[in-house]
C-alpha cells in the first residue's frame, strides 16, 4: 500500500508559501513568522563559521567578515579564508567520497534530498531572514528564494524517480544479446554560486550534482556565505555522507583557479558574470575536456506594441526591472515600445515607479532594498553619468542617504529615455535598477533590436494581436520568453513550469534549470550489452 508521503512525492508541486498563506487568509501569520525569524537570527550575529571538508569543521589562519548590505555596520559573521591546500583537500575528500556515493542507489540519494527539502521547508522563515540580512531581499523575495530551493530539490528528485535513475532497456541487436542504456555520474564537480539567489541557485546546482551521484566542492558567493554554510549543515542533518559535499569559503578568483586547474575536477557548474564564466571555460579547456555548465547573465528586452494592454505592460515591466533592485540576470533592462503608445507607457512606468518604497527590506512595506556592495553602487553611479550625458533620465537617478540608509547602498529605480539604441546602456548587463526605453517604428525593427544583443536569456512581449505574438515566439532568440505577463515581464520563472536557461552568451548548454533536460548534463551515457 502506497503511503501518503509517497503519493505526494509522485506529483511535483511548487512550494508557493505566500500564496498558501493568502489563500488561507493568514497573511498576518506570514508576517509574524518572518518578523519572529528576524529577531531569532539577530541573536546569531557575530558567530564564527567554518568550512566543512570531509564532514569536519575546518578553520583557517585568515578570516573575512560577512557584513549586511542593509547596514554595513552589522557584522553577520566571520568566515575562514581557504588556502590552496585546503581547497585541494576538499577536492580529494570529494573524490574519495565519490567511489561510494556514485554507486549508491538513486533511491537512497533521492530520499536524502527529500529529507533535506523537508528540513528547509520547516526552517524557511529562518533562512529567509538570513537572506534578507545577507543580500538585502525583502521578505517576499527572500521567502520565494527559499521556496525555489525546495522546488529544485523536489523537482530533481522527482525527475530521478520518473527516469528510474536514467536506466533504460534498449532493443536487442542479436537473439542472444541483452542491452541497456544507463547514465552514470562524472565524479567531482566544482559548484560556484552567486549572491542574488543565495539558496535557490546554490541548491539547484548542488542538488543536481548530488542527486545524479556526483560529489561537490561548493564555493558560495563571498557576500552570502552564511546561507551556503546552513545549506551544507542541513544536508549533513538529512543524512548526506561525509565528503559528498565540501564547503570552501574565500575569494572566488583563487578558489576558482584551484578548481579549474585540478585534474580531479570532472565538471564545473557556475552562475555569474560573462567575464568570469568565459575565464573559467577558457582556462578549463587548457587543462582537460570536461563539461562547464554556466549561466552568464542577460540583457533582457520587452516589446510593447500599439495593440498592448498598457497597464498590464507597465505593471509587468516595473516588477521585472526593479524587483530586487535589478540584481537579477533575468531583469528587464530595455524596452522597445511602438511610437504611438510610447508616451502613455512611459507615463504609466513613472507612475508605478513613484509608488515603489525604498528602504530597509526587513520592513513589511519595502519593495526595494539596497544594492549588494560598493562595486554595484559604483556601477550604478557610472551608468547614471552615462544616462545623463547621452540621454534623459525621466525618473530616479539618485541615492537614498537619509538616516540609517546612509550605511547601505540604497538607490532609486531609474528610467532613461532618448538614448541611442546602440548606447552602452542598451548593450551591457547592468545588474542595477536602470531601465532604458526606446521607440520603434515597425514590428520587424523591434524584433531585430531584441535579438541583436549578444545575450539571450529572457524576453517578453505585450500585444493582443495574434500575428505579433506568433511572430515574436517564432523569432525570439532567448531561452525563456513570456507573453502578456503582468506578474513580471521577464523574471520569476517557476521550477517545473518554465525551465530557465539562456541562449548565445547567456548560457553554455541551452538546457534550463528546473526543466526535464537539466540533470542529463551531470551524467554520461554508457551502453551495456551482455551476450548469453
Amino acid at each position: 500500500m502506497i503511503i501518503l508521503d509517497e503519493i505526494i512525492r509522485m506529483r511535483f508541486r511548487n512550494e508557493l508559501t505566500l500564496n498558501n498563506y493568502l489563500n488561507s487568509n493568514e497573511e498576518l501569520i506570514f508576517h509574524e513568522n518572518y518578523d519572529r525569524a528576524v529577531k531569532d537570527v539577530e541573536s546569531e550575529f557575530g558567530k564564527r563559521y567554518h568550512m566543512i571538508i570531509n564532514g569536519r569543521r575546518i578553520n583557517s589562519s585568515r578570516t573575512f567578515i560577512d557584513t549586511s548590505p542593509i547596514d554595513r555596520r552589522i557584522r553577520l559573521g566571520y568566515f575562514p579564508t581557504a588556502t590552496k591546500k585546503q581547497v585541494l583537500t576538499a577536492i580529494r575528500a570529494a573524490k574519495t567520497a565519490f567511489e561510494k556515493w556514485g554507486k549508491t542507489s538513486y533511491e537512497s540519494r533521492v530520499n536524502i534530498c527529500y529529507t533535506a527539502a523537508d528540513i528547509i521547508s520547516t526552517r524557511k522563515f529562518e533562512l529567509a531572514a538570513w537572506i534578507s540580512y545577507e543580500n538585502g531581499k525583502n521578505r517576499f523575495e527572500a521567502v520565494a528564494d527559499v521556496d525555489e530551493a525546495i522546488d529544485f530539490i523536489r523537482y530533481y528528485s522527482k525527475e530521478m524517480e520518473k527516469k528510474t535513475g536514467f536506466v533504460f532497456k534498449t532493443s536487442m541487436a542479436g537473439s542472444n544479446e541483452v542491452s541497456k542504456s544507463l547514465m552514470k555520474p562524472y565524479g567531482v564537480w566544482g559548484v560556484i554560486s552567486p549572491f542574488n539567489f543565495p539558496i535557490a541557485i546554490l541548491s539547484g546546482m548542488s542538488i543536481a550534482v548530488l542527486v545524479t551521484g556526483n560529489t561537490v566542492v561548493l564555493k558560495p558567493a563571498s557576500d552570502t556565505p552564511i546561507i551556503g554554510s546552513l545549506f551544507v549543515e542541513i544536508l549533513k542533518k538529512a543524512g548526506l555522507p561525509d565528503g559528498v559535499i565540501n564547503l570552501v569559503t574565500g575569494p572566488g578568483e583563487m578558489i576558482g583557479k584551484v578548481l579549474v586547474d585540478s585534474l580531479d575536477i570532472a565538471g564545473i557548474v557556475f552562475t555569474g558574470s560573462k567575464i568570469v564564466g568565459h575565464k573559467i571555460m577558457e582556462d578549463s579547456s587548457t587543462v582537460m575536456r570536461r563539461p562547464v555548465i554556466a549561466e552568464l547573465g542577460g540583457k533582457n528586452p520587452v516589446i510593447v506594441t500599439e495593440n498592448a494592454d498598457i497597464n498590464k505592460a507597465a505593471e509587468g515591466i516595473t516588477k521585472a526591472a526593479f524587483g530586487y533592485s535589478g540584481q537579477k540576470c533575468s531583469a528587464c533592462s530595455r524596452v522597445y515600445v511602438q511610437k504611438n503608445v510610447k508616451k502613455l507607457l512611459v507615463q504609466k512606468l513613472v507612475e508605478n515607479s513613484k509608488k515603489i518604497t525604498i528602504g530597509n527590506p526587513l520592513e513589511q512595506d519595502v519593495f526595494m532594498g539596497p544594492l549588494i556592495n560598493l562595486n554595484a553602487y559604483t556601477n550604478y553611479q557610472k551608468f547614471i553619468k552615462i544616462a545623463s550625458r547621452d540621454g534623459h533620465i525621466i525618473f530616479g537617478g539618485g541615492a537614498k542617504r537619509q538616516d540609517t540608509l546612509k550605511y547601505g547602498y540604497y538607490v532609486e529605480p531609474t528610467i532613461v529615455d532618448n538614448l541611442s539604441k546602440h548606447n552602452l546602456l542598451f548593450k551591457e548587463e547592468l545588474f542595477v535598477p536602470i531601465l532604458c526605453v526606446a521607440e520603434y517604428k515597425d514590428f520587424e525593427e523591434a524584433l531585430r533590436l531584441c535579438n541583436e544583443s549578444e545575450y539571450g536569456l529572457t524576453s517578453g512581449i505585450y500585444s493582443t494581436k495574434k500575428e505579433e505574438i506568433d511572430r515574436f515566439l517564432e523569432n525570439s532568440k532567448s531561452g525563456v520568453v513570456y507573453v502578456n505577463r503582468s506578474v513580471s515581464a521577464t523574471t520569476g520563472a517557476m521550477v517545473g513550469s518554465q525551465p530557465f536557461g539562456g541562449w548565445k552568451e547567456s548560457g553554455t548548454t541551452g538546457k534550463g534549470t528546473g526543466g526535464p533536460y537539466y540533470l542529463t548534463q551531470f551524467l554520461r551515457e554508457q551502453s551495456q550489452t551482455i551476450v548469453s
